[in-house]
């Protein structure tokens, strides 16, 4: 095994790559769609499953919590990820950051926080849960398990007697709790007045790039997703999942599903389509509205997050925009689904991949100063993050500071092309 002459990893380079001085990055991933990403990058080798490694992409890293790791090795999720990214300890902590900001700065900085739906644990908080039931009789709740994905075991009730199984849980005794544990879920307010497109609900699908919390520095990028419901919204019905629920893994077993369409808008058309409805100030005024989410939730976990050099994390935000014009946030993915469902979220997908690679840097082409990567943008370094280089007649826009560009032009090849060097062997293009 010999050593890479510009990474400086230990790997298992052939000669004609150490006589071209390629970087040798050896990754481990067992998720297909990422997978094929990684093997197209140039100097990249994949390692069997016992074989050691530069990189990995695993879906949890539960075993490699006592590994132990040298300096140049990264792993895409931090130890305790879950504080932002499993739903009652998300509201757990924007709870306890909202009051502490109520305390520490005052009312006004603290309603910046408002952002997420009424929302308690149960079985723990079922009697809180009950009284704020009674205050609005009538109105409509969602239900959903802390720890699942895509849909699964979600439901809307009207009716306190649809959830009594809990209240029984929630009073076992110690002894009965751990013979037979209960499953966690949330209680939240459902949004009953959804904006809707043609009739129908829709959420934003949005990625935000962490690639330390101490000092807290986070990336956004430009490309996002509008997940569309595939059938009209009505609250007469709160049992048609197709109606509520906007998640790909729910949409696409609906029988009039079209893979090609997808029910699926790119950020940049759903921006063009609201700013035409409603105005450009109103709209930047609403994107920056969604930066704030983003800037808190995180700020709400970065002193209980376990920081570590190792680590990175692409987080899936899902945000709801009400008739208001209000933007909710729903929940925060830990692993936000790469699988394609059309060729153009193919293309977007893919991008953002290789962006991210990018971002985190095993090949040590950046200067680290970078203000942005491709498509991301940096945001958040260790307070908020400005562009001085704005352009209004590019990005259409004459009071945008914050160095955000959610939905905005991605012309990230010819970016790529300014500051990153070659690959080792690659003239540059």
């Amino acid at each position: 095994m010999s050593k890479c002459k510009t990474s400086g990893y230990k790997a298992d380079c052939s000669k004609s790559e150490e006589r071209e001085g390629r970087c040798c990055v050896r990754y481990k991933c067992g998720q297909l769609n990422i997978i094929n990403i990684l093997r197209q990058r140039p100097g990249w080798v994949e390692v069997k499953e016992k074989g050691e490694w530069d990189f990995n992409w695993c879906e949890a890293r539960d075993n490699l919590d006592h590994s132990y790791m040298e300096e140049h090795v990264r792993i895409n999720h931090f130890r305790n990820h879950y504080e932002l990214t499993r739903k009652n300890l998300m509201v757990k902590n924007l709870k306890r950051h909202r009051k502490n900001l109520e305390r520490d700065v005052g009312h006004m900085e603290a309603s910046k926080c408002d952002f997420f739906p009424c929302t308690f644990a149960l079985p723990n908080e079922y009697h809180l849960f009950v009284e704020e039931f009674k205050r609005s009789p009538g109105s409509t709740w969602i239900m959903k398990p802390v720890a699942k994905s895509g849909g699964k075991g979600i439901f809307l009730f009207r009716k306190l007697k649809d959830i009594m199984d809990w209240k029984k849980d929630g009073t076992r005794s110690e002894e009965q709790k751990d013979a037979a544990q209960v499953e966690s879920y949330v209680a939240q307010r459902y949004i009953e007045n959804p904006y809707l497109i043609n009739g129908r609900k829709f959420d934003l699908r949005v990625y935000v790039l962490v690639t330390a919390y101490v000092p807290l520095k986070a990336w956004l990028y430009r490309d996002g997703i509008g997940r569309f419901s595939s059938t009209r919204f009505s609250m007469s019905s709160i049992d048609d999942k197709y109606v509520h629920l906007t998640n790909v893994a729910v949409q696409k077993t609906a029988p009039d599903y079209d893979p090609e369409q997808g029910f699926k808008w790119q950020m940049q058309q759903l921006r063009r389509y609201l700013t035409a409805k409603h105005g450009r100030q109103t709209i930047e005024s609403l994107f920056k509205e969604i930066d704030n989410i983003f800037v808190h939730s995180l700020q709400s976990v970065q002193k209980v997050m376990i920081n570590d050099k190792h680590c990175f994390e692409l987080y899936g935000y899902d945000i709801l925009l009400d008739q208001c014009l209000k933007p909710w946030l729903i929940e925060v993915n830990a692993s936000p689904s790469l699988t394609p469902s059309n060729q153009e979220d193919y293309e977007m997908k893919f991008r953002l991949m290789e962006d991210t690679l990018n971002v985190v840097d095993m090949e040590g082409r950046l200067t680290g100063k970078e203000k942005r990567v491709g498509g991301f943008d940096l945001m958040w370094n260790d307070g908020p993050v400005y562009n001085e280089d704005f352009n209004p007649e590019t990005f259409g826009s004459s009071c945008f500071t914050a160095n955000t560009y959610l939905g905005c032009v991605n012309d990230r090849e010819n970016q790529l092309r300014r500051i990153l060097k070659p690959f080792p062997g690659q003239k540059r293009m």
